[in-house]
């Protein structure tokens, strides 16, 4: 079973800004409490192939997650897929990011959910949490992008 969320969030930043600061995923603890640690592999400006590796906490337990980026077109749309071996992955998800009038930035994130083995009933629950945060997560995106991207 798998199953997709999303949120959809106006950000009061330039696209060309808020692309560069979500394709950097050391980022992510700004937003993501889920997310303890993050590195980016090789140490390089994100491109296809790069894969960030981190430690985050869900249900009180932690684990490792590896995400290879599979697309990157600055400064629209960025996609990843989970490598790492979880019950629950992200077997893609995404940003899609539209520029829209004085400076603003819409963005989209979606992933879908995948469970294995034991995480084929786990999935289910993942996905309704998920789906329950994906305003909040959303809301944190535009805070932590626009505390981190100065105003024009």
């Amino acid at each position: 079973m798998s199953g997709r969320f999303e949120a959809t969030v106006e950000v009061d930043r330039p696209v060309a800004e808020v692309f560069a600061y979500l394709a950097d995923g050391r980022n992510d603890p700004q937003f993501s409490p889920r997310v303890l640690r993050i590195e980016r592999i090789p140490d390089a400006p994100t491109s296809v192939g790069t894969i960030f590796r981190s430690t985050v906490k869900d249900a009180g337990m932690k684990t490792a997650r590896e995400f290879r980026i599979t697309a990157l077109e600055a400064p629209v749309r960025l996609r990843w897929a989970e490598v790492s071996k979880n019950t629950v992955t992200a077997r893609e998800g995404g940003y899609d990011l539209e520029s829209l009038p004085e400076g603003r930035t819409r963005v989209r994130i979606h992933n879908v959910l995948e469970g294995h083995g034991l995480g084929k009933l786990l999935v289910g629950l993942a996905l309704a949490a998920a789906r329950k945060d994906a305003d909040a997560f959303g809301h944190r995106i535009k805070a932590a992008a626009e505390a981190a991207i100065a105003p024009l």
